[in-house]
């Protein structure tokens, strides 16, 4: 999710430098020189560093969740075969999601906070309104994440383990689709990610600010933080769920290695067949996916909001 940022103290549509004050002080150190980063840049710089602390923390959780999308079995099985793995593997395939991640994070607030500046400097006096304006601009963003559609693409080739004995690291997996497919076998599953992606980053976006205003008000750094961790979390759970069908259907694309591209439908039917037509088994692996969500995207919210003050 697939996100200008909403004020951490006010949780409405920010001006830039509002959430860089707290009543008439700031939390910058008197003085301190950004010149090296400009008021735009700042919100590519916390975005990245913010989804890096999510990445490390939670891959572990992140390849449970795989195998049970990839197989549809329980959680427990899918950490069995973790163990059977060998904790030399847990962390196989980290490099390609903390690329993607690192940089899609940065794409989502940093774009957003460009587009929606542009836009509404460009149709602001038109009549349009602000909130069709930023939701424009929260799609657009979300379709430009896209780009990196193979990042996500070799993270999931490394993740199967169907795949260990083909694909060695990284480099080798992207050598490997180059040469002997081409780039287009890179982009295999990017359909159902621009579904995915457009329509969440209107939603986190759209409703960051209202569901901050309804939590108890803030009056430290502290319960700021903890506001920024439940809000992003709330919405980031409620959002995997929501679009978790389009995950199953990224994850059986992309373990595919060449043949023919099938339509988003063609592999949901066929998911849905193999699963005996039940939609419980559609959303196997769910429950972790929102308990999961919940924490990464808490993580980045409050550290993306911390950062943003910090700068």
């Amino acid at each position: 999710m697939a996100v200008s940022t909403m004020d951490s103290e006010s949780a409405r549509t920010p001006q830039p430098q509002a959430a860089l004050t707290k009543g008439s002080r700031s939390l910058r150190p008197v003085g301190a020189s950004t010149a090296w980063l400009s008021p735009q840049g700042k919100h590519y710089v916390c975005g990245s560093v913010a989804a890096f602390t999510n990445i490390v923390v939670t891959f572990p959780i992140q390849k449970v969740l795989f195998r049970q999308q990839l197989h549809g079995v329980l959680a427990t099985e899918a950490v069995r075969q973790l163990q059977s793995d060998g904790l030399r593997n847990l962390y196989r395939g980290l490099l390609p999601p903390l690329l993607q991640k690192t940089t899609t994070v940065a794409i989502m607030f940093g774009l957003y906070e460009d587009f929606s500046r542009v836009l509404l400097d460009q149709v602001g006096n038109n009549g349009v309104p602000e909130l069709v304006t930023r939701s424009f601009a929260a799609a657009m963003a979300g379709t430009a994440e896209a780009f990196l559609t193979p990042f996500e693409r070799v993270q999931t080739l490394l993740q199967d383990h169907r795949h260990h004995g083909r694909f060695n690291n990284t480099a080798h997996t992207f050598r490997t689709l180059v040469t002997e497919y081409g780039v287009k076998e890179c982009y295999r599953g990017l359909m159902p990610i621009l579904l995915r992606n457009g329509p969440s980053n209107v939603l986190f976006f759209g409703l960051r600010g209202p569901i901050k205003e309804q939590l108890p008000e803030a009056s430290s750094r502290g319960g700021h933080l903890v506001n920024d961790f439940v809000c992003g979390g709330l919405l980031g759970a409620g959002l995997g769920i929501m679009f978790y069908p389009l995950n199953v259907v990224k994850s059986r694309a992309q373990s595919q290695v060449g043949g023919a591209f099938r339509p988003c439908s063609e592999v949901l039917l066929t998911v849905w067949r193999e699963r005996g037509g039940r939609l419980t088994m559609l959303f196997r692996g769910a429950h972790l996916n929102y308990h999961r969500s919940l924490l990464s995207w808490g993580i980045i919210n409050a550290t993306y909001e911390l950062l943003l003050k910090l700068i």
